[in-house]
């Protein structure tokens, strides 16, 4: 695999992780909705891993990345609609959808 490509994936892979940290402290939606710093940083991770996931494809379009253009789809409303977001669609992707991706990041880095 390319090294840009590695480099991208490890990006995406450190932010996920930052947003597994800060939830460490967040037992719940309520928990996340009323602390507004939790969410400026978990928004700000969640474009790091869509900028770092387009930057990825657009080198090599082959990897292996469920959702990928929804994940994009996800960086460019946070960043260009951010007068639309949704807490409970940013938890919703924390808590569903991470995981999964987490695992299909560390697949790729190995």
């Amino acid at each position: 695999m390319e090294n840009e490509v590695k480099k991208y994936v490890f990006d995406a892979f450190s932010a996920l992780e930052q947003i597994e940290k800060y939830f460490l402290t967040c037992p719940n939606f309520s928990s996340y909705d009323s602390q507004p710093m939790l969410q400026d940083a978990t928004e700000r991770n969640l474009e790091i891993i869509g900028e770092a996931i387009k930057k990825a494809l657009d080198v090599n379009p082959n990897i292996e990345i469920t959702n990928s253009r929804r994940i994009v789809n996800t960086r460019n409303k946070l960043i260009h609609g951010y007068d639309s977001v949704d807490n409970t669609e940013v938890y919703a992707i924390v808590i569903k959808h991470l995981p999964l991706l987490k695992q299909e990041l560390s697949r790729i880095l190995q």
